[in-house]
């Protein structure tokens, strides 16, 4: 039976979620934000979807820095403060020193001192200003208020309006350090970028048009001049350009990248295939039902879009630290004043107390603590396979209580491995292993995933497998050949019933049994009988039972979200000890199920595949699996190099020891 996985265009209940969820947040794309058409460039699609990111507000920090940027800004600031210090006297003279005795010395702190400002400092006066319309002081504002308290103060005795000390040379390490720390932090986990360039790439950017009047010439077209109603022809190992429905042909279609359905889905005339899908043995002609913005594809990239808008929203400890300390800073200054004032001494005086407490509130530590125990944290989680991308990522890690796994390439290896064999018996029968024998012996030629699990079974039993002649591929349905005199034919179950053979019952009972279960079955017959069954399931990793043995220990409850049967779903979660799944669910589905779970408590949800991005970017803490698809770990906060769950719960012990060192 066909699966339909597309997103309704007009629906918007994901998105309605996702309002509610980020109402403070002023993103003014609304849901537009990433919808991309398959054909428009990568590069379109990465500068809106980059655009959602930075829009929130206006008071991410972040927005539009790099750590490039910020590498150069301290190279050259560091330049600037050492011929600050060198030429500044009150700083000489803390070691004895003197300032060489040139016609310019006194103006060259001044002149460094307001370039640093300038160039080394524009970047927090533009976060402050930020922050300020949002009404959310932190970290930028801290630093203005010190860096500019120094500036205009220093300028000022330098043109002799105070009595006071200037403080060229504690501006210019204040910016320095700064711009070194806000390095650090961006270098060490840099954001989620290249998510929606990698999803546009998925789609071929030409098709195989079909002329209008049922002819049978074909034409390449872009992708972007396809509309509703226009036939294509979709070749043996090509992607699916668009939405559409088969009209001629029958085929199997890959489309666990986007439905985490682990085995091919047959298709024939009259099922639906979705953009991104992968045809494999037969030709088909399809007919347009959707393009551009309304695709599946394009659908997930807008869910994406939103997502990744959503999350510069989370603001680290610095910020909440520094956002304290904001109003600390103003309320000792202004005591500092007063204090001064209502004690008889002179406005230069208290105007010079005042100056340094602002000056000194200004926490070249917190400036560098937070980055520092985050590179180090990093550093540490390499070394043990966990990539660190997100630089709220630990913060959000400590009070997880709820992990969702997806079953595909996450607890289970995503292939296939030969499960069990069921022969006919009686007096003509075969034996399993010239049953596996014969069967390897078609499934050598064969491109169908499943033929691959065939083969590799028989090696490791190490059979010889013999040659076969007449070999053909009959689309949708399976192969047929001649081996050792013998024609046999070999795919679905439904094959052998529209060939007349022969289903004996013991061969029923075991395809009754093996469906019970969500495997997979091919039958073997030759021109009058089934002669066996050959059953496959995805295979189980060998640490996820170790990765929920030790979750649930930490009291974590583990949850399973895919895209699989129901059957697939409990057979694997019985095996492993999952009590709650949730099965056949559709791409915007999952990140509604993580919203909902994190009414539970702080939810992580650990995935690989394209189908997950979403639901990586709602969960409070997204992990990937190393092997997955290049949009999944743009996605998610974490990356777990070694594609072991065991380090999920790993990344959850370690986020905690790094908390409680910030």
């Amino acid at each position: 039976m066909a699966t339909h996985t597309h997103l309704h265009p007009h629906d918007h209940s994901v998105h309605d979620d996702r309002a509610a969820h980020r109402d403070h947040a002023d993103h003014p794309g609304g849901g537009s934000a990433g919808a991309g058409s398959p054909g428009e460039p990568a590069e379109g699609l990465a500068h809106r979807g980059h655009a959602a990111h930075g829009d929130h507000g206006g008071h991410d920090k972040h927005a539009g820095h790099s750590p490039e940027m910020f590498r150069r800004k301290f190279w050259l600031s560091l330049a600037l403060t050492v011929g600050t210090l060198a030429f500044d006297a009150h700083f000489l003279a803390l070691f004895g020193l003197r300032p060489p005795a040139l016609p310019f010395t006194p103006w060259v702190p001044p002149v460094l001192g307001t370039a640093l400002y300038l160039y080394g400092g524009w970047s927090f006066l533009v976060g402050a200003v930020h922050e300020r319309r949002a009404r959310q002081p932190g970290m930028m504002t801290l630093i203005a208020l010190g860096i500019s308290v120094a500036f205009f103060y220093s300028l000022a005795v330098t043109f002799g309006l105070s009595a006071g000390m200037a403080l060229w040379w504690e501006l210019a390490t204040l910016v320095t350090i700064m711009v070194l720390g806000h390095w650090i932090e961006m270098a060490s986990v840099q954001g989620a970028s290249g998510a929606l360039e990698h999803l546009a790439s998925l789609v071929p950017s030409m098709a195989h048009r079909l002329s209008p009047g049922g002819g049978h010439a074909v034409e390449a077209v872009p992708v972007a001049a396809l509309r509703t109603g226009d036939r294509i022809l979709v070749r043996p190992g090509e992607q699916v350009p668009a939405d559409g429905s088969v009209v001629e042909g029958g085929s199997t279609m890959s489309e666990a990248f986007l439905t985490g359905e682990s085995r091919p889905v047959p298709k024939a005339v009259g099922d639906e295939v979705v953009a991104g899908a992968v045809n494999a043995e037969g030709a088909l002609v399809v007919e347009v039902t959707r393009t551009g913005e309304q695709t599946t594809l394009s659908q997930v990239q807008r869910l994406v879009a939103e997502a990744q808008a959503s999350r510069s929203r989370f603001q680290n400890l610095a910020d909440r630290a520094a956002g304290w300390l904001f109003f600390v800073a103003l309320a000792a200054g202004t005591a500092t004043f007063v204090a001064w004032l209502a004690a008889g001494f002179t406005l230069d005086f208290a105007v010079v107390r005042t100056v340094t407490v602002l000056v000194m509130a200004c926490p070249h530590a917190l400036g560098l603590a937070i980055p520092l125990v985050v590179v180090n944290a990093t550093a540490l989680s390499a070394r043990h396979g966990i990539l660190v991308r997100n630089r709220e990522a630990f913060e959000r890690a400590r009070d997880v209580r709820v992990v969702a796994f997806d079953k595909t390439g996450t607890l289970t290896e995503g292939s296939h491995a030969l499960r069990a064999i069921h022969v006919a018996g009686g007096i003509n029968g075969l034996s399993d292993d010239e049953a596996m024998r014969q069967a390897a012996a078609l499934e050598a030629r064969s491109e169908h995933p499943l033929a691959a699990a065939v083969v590799e079974g028989a090696q490791e039993r190490g059979l010889s497998v013999p040659a076969v002649e007449g070999f053909e591929v009959v689309a949708g349905k399976g192969v047929a050949g001649t081996v050792e005199g013998v024609a046999y034919r070999i795919g679905r179950p439904e094959w052998a019933e529209e060939q007349g053979a022969a289903f004996p019952d013991a061969l029923r009972g075991g395809l009754r049994e093996a469906e019970g279960r969500g495997e997979s079955v091919i039958a073997m017959m030759d021109g009058e009988r089934v002669l066996a069954l050959f059953t496959f399931a995805d295979r189980v990793r060998e640490s996820a039972r170790e990765a929920v043995r030790a979750l649930k220990a930490a009291g974590v409850t583990s949850v399973m979200i895919t895209g699989d049967s129901e059957a697939v779903a409990r057979t694997v979660a019985a095996e492993l000890g999952i009590e709650r799944v949730h099965a056949r669910v559709l791409p915007q589905d999952k990140a509604r199920i993580v919203q909902e779970l994190r009414r539970l408590g702080p939810t992580a949800f650990v995935g690989d595949g394209i189908n997950d991005a979403p639901a990586l970017l709602e969960a409070d803490l997204g992990i990937a699996i190393g092997a997955g698809t290049n949009v999944a770990i743009e996605s998610a906060d974490l990356v777990l190099i070694e594609d072991d769950p065991v380090d999920v719960a790993r990344a959850l012990k370690l986020s905690r020891a790094t908390y409680r060192k910030m």
